[in-house]
């Protein structure tokens, strides 16, 4: 009885200490948008003030779009994640951009101030499901038995 009550609170202490890590991941994810929106205030052609926008460009839509999984990522989802993450942004800046000019409403201020709003608001939800992430390590084992008893 005394080893159960010594995994459950450590359990729990390490499902305690990955939610802060992922919602600082959240956080980090949804204020990189508005860092980005802020450094284009920063005068001239400065590497500060271009490099926050095209980082957040490639990556974060696409990251609070993909990442914030309800239990976690496997290491096939992980990598899967990392590899989709600029695709996706790249193409939600596309759409964003086309919309904008459609609407007659584009600049660079209201591109990344678009792209901020639907960033934070991602990073707020549950990520999109991934094939990698559902197949998992479950159906991967019976594969592998299948192989080993075959042979």
């Amino acid at each position: 009885m005394t080893a159960r009550e010594h995994e459950r609170p450590g359990a729990t202490g390490r499902a305690r200490g990955a939610r802060p890590a992922r919602a600082g991941l959240r956080v980090l994810v949804a204020a990189s948008g508005w860092l980005a929106l802020a450094a284009t205030a920063a005068p001239g052609p400065a590497a500060l003030r271009w490099i926050p926008v095209l980082l957040f460009i490639l990556f974060g839509p696409g990251c609070a779009a993909l990442y914030p999984q309800p239990g976690g990522l496997a290491g096939g989802a992980r990598l899967e994640a990392v590899a989709l993450a600029a695709p996706v942004s790249l193409a939600l800046a596309v759409l964003t951009a086309t919309s904008l000019f459609l609407v007659e409403g584009f600049s660079a201020t209201a591109f990344l101030l678009a792209l901020a709003v639907f960033t934070t608001i991602a990073a707020a939800l549950p990520g999109l499901p991934l094939p990698a992430a559902r197949r998992g390590a479950v159906a991967r084992a019976p594969r592998r038995s299948a192989d080993g008893g075959g042979a």
